[in-house]
């Protein structure tokens, strides 16, 4: 990358350690569209040995309703010897803008081009060689999926995949999917920004956030209580991605899938919702995490959070030995 086109890096909310890139992607019928990286400046440390990840870049994108805040995540790939990014999605965290529909896209692929501006300003342009330091995309929920499809897309550029509770099938399962795909796409020609009912009870934000009991603190209107509405054209695009998965792709690289061990969806609240996944059904997205392609691990963690990153101390420790010694198995490095 030319001196002329680097990113303009500032320092971020998350303090001295951490700097931002706004990344511009043109306009929409909403006005301005951007995706904000930020990236991780650890301290100097004399390695006697090489981590996990040495010399690795990792680029991290969030979920549905959420945004990059994870400081302790960006600490361990830093520990690992990896350089560390995280992109905030256009319309989502840093990037949302006044008078925009927080997370609106009407297709996954979209993101095409927030993961290839952010690429380009770490050093990775598309449309050039790609450098010798391995790329290990992490993805979180819908930022799983999203990865999961694009790695398909670019084979040959990342390699490795590793993914936080992914959303690889619809609550319902394939079965309902398929009954509500019809209805989903018909509502989004009619209506794309039209709002669905929010089924979003706030039990997953009463397992996180600190003045609920959790021990996270983020903020609330980049992550709301009960998340943001969902609107039919954005399902209807997030359906279809469903879709490709079952029928079966190929990330053109090895997977780690992180899981909680169980479900707890619920009408009502339980404490058992603090050591298990409230959002998704586990057992589907492990089946779905066998269609990615012919090298796939997954991981079932006791304990975890929708976010296996946002769990228990003891359970995020769990995770951070099992995909320290993922990597080792792989060697992406």
């Amino acid at each position: 990358m030319s001196r002329a086109s680097e990113p303009d890096w500032r320092e971020d909310l998350l303090g001295e350690r951490y700097e931002q890139a706004t990344l511009p992607l043109g306009t929409d019928d909403e006005g301005e569209v951007v995706a904000t990286l930020v990236r991780h400046r650890p301290r100097f440390r004399l390695r006697l040995t090489p981590g996990a990840a040495a010399d690795c870049d990792v680029l991290y994108v969030h979920g549905w309703s959420d945004y990059f805040f994870q400081t302790e995540l960006a600490e361990f790939w830093a520990d690992a010897g990896a350089r560390f990014y995280a992109l905030d999605l256009r319309k989502y965290g840093r990037s949302l803008r006044d008078g925009q529909t927080p997370g609106f896209v009407t297709t996954l692929s979209t993101y095409d081009a927030d993961i290839a501006a952010a690429l380009a300003a770490m050093g990775r342009p598309l449309d050039r060689p790609q450098p010798a330091r391995p790329l290990i995309l992490l993805g979180h929920s819908t930022g799983g999926l999203t990865l999961s499809l694009w790695a398909a897309r670019h084979p040959g550029v990342a390699s490795a995949l590793i993914l936080n509770s992914p959303w690889l099938e619809f609550q319902a399962s394939r079965i309902g999917r398929e009954a509500v795909t019809p209805l989903i796409d018909l509502s989004a020609r009619v209506d794309p920004r039209g709002g669905l009912p929010n089924v979003d009870l706030g039990f997953y934000t009463r397992a996180v956030a600190v003045e609920e009991g959790g021990e996270w603190e983020y903020d609330r209107a980049w992550r709301p209580q009960r998340g943001f509405p969902a609107s039919a054209a954005w399902l209807s695009g997030v359906l279809a991605a469903h879709a490709r998965v079952a029928a079966g792709i190929d990330v053109g690289a090895p997977v780690l899938t992180l899981l909680s061990k169980r479900t707890t969806i619920l009408a009502r609240w339980s404490e058992e919702m603090r050591s298990s996944d409230s959002v998704l059904v586990v057992d589907e997205m492990a089946e779905r995490a066998l269609r990615l392609g012919p090298s796939v691990t997954v991981e079932r963690i006791d304990g975890a959070l929708h976010d296996v990153f946002l769990s228990r101390p003891e359970v995020r420790r769990d995770a951070f030995a099992r995909v320290t010694r993922w990597l080792r198995g792989f060697a992406p490095a």
